[in-house]
């Protein structure tokens, strides 16, 4: 009643409130309770240009996403509020957030991957309105983290060399040679075990012949990745 009374013969605007009001209500036994108060408090907010399907959503969500990756956090969460405030769907916010994890900031800090699946499954797990303080943690988290896109780099360029190339030829020392009749297939022949020799690090060669210069990964020297640099350049002698 709150929504006809207020709405001023709108019905599109009455519509809009409605919706709102189901996205950001609580839920109580897979029941969308909406209290008078959360009625007017929809139906007093100003509409916001925000088509769902249309270009300002596309538009919202990359301003969202760019500004994680540009470690603005002040700018993150406020995009971040623009959507909660238009009704966008809180799960559909934290998946680009997991993505942004693991594309822009990736091992620089591993964390940011953790914090981000955790949030989208809280915010599956607690619903609107207590969700949007769960959002706002993990893309402030994301926003303020080191970057690196090296681990997105990497496999978008190895799946480009399979693709060329689908079948190159596994090297023999490290087929499985779990089965009888391996040896004298020449299967595990010459594998040398890390963990026999000091370290736990030991020089083979475990790429395939053809492409055993490419080097896919290529740490950045940003937070944590700066260590797992030093530590494969030392091992590989790069």
């Amino acid at each position: 009643m709150v929504f006809a009374k207020c709405s001023g013969g709108d019905v599109r605007r009455a519509l809009n409130a409605l919706e709102m009001a189901v996205l950001t209500s609580k839920k109580e036994d897979g029941r969308v309770v909406i209290t008078l108060e959360d009625a007017s408090e929809c139906m007093q907010k100003p509409p916001l240009n925000y088509d769902k399907d249309g270009d300002n959503h596309y538009d919202v969500i990359s301003a969202f996403i760019k500004s994680m990756r540009g470690s603005d956090p002040d700018a993150a969460v406020y995009y971040l509020a623009r959507m909660l405030e238009s009704g966008e769907d809180p799960m559909f916010i934290a998946r680009r957030i997991v993505i942004c994890a693991s594309e822009d900031v990736g091992n620089a800090d591993p964390m940011a991957l953790n914090v981000a699946v955790s949030a989208a499954k809280a915010v599956e797990f607690i619903g609107m309105p207590e969700a949007r303080i769960i959002l706002s943690q993990a893309a402030l988290y994301v926003a303020c983290a080191p970057k690196s896109n090296a681990s997105y780099l990497a496999i978008d360029e190895a799946i480009e060399d399979v693709r060329k190339n689908p079948n190159i030829e596994i090297p023999g020392f490290l087929r499985d040679a779990h089965y009888k009749g391996a040896k004298s297939l020449s299967r595990g022949i010459g594998y040398k075990y890390p963990h026999d020799f000091e370290g736990n690090f030991v020089y083979q060669e475990y790429l395939p012949e053809k492409i055993k210069d490419r080097k896919y990964y290529r740490p950045s020297g940003n937070g944590y990745e700066a260590k797992i640099k030093e530590r494969i350049n030392r091992l590989w002698k790069k």
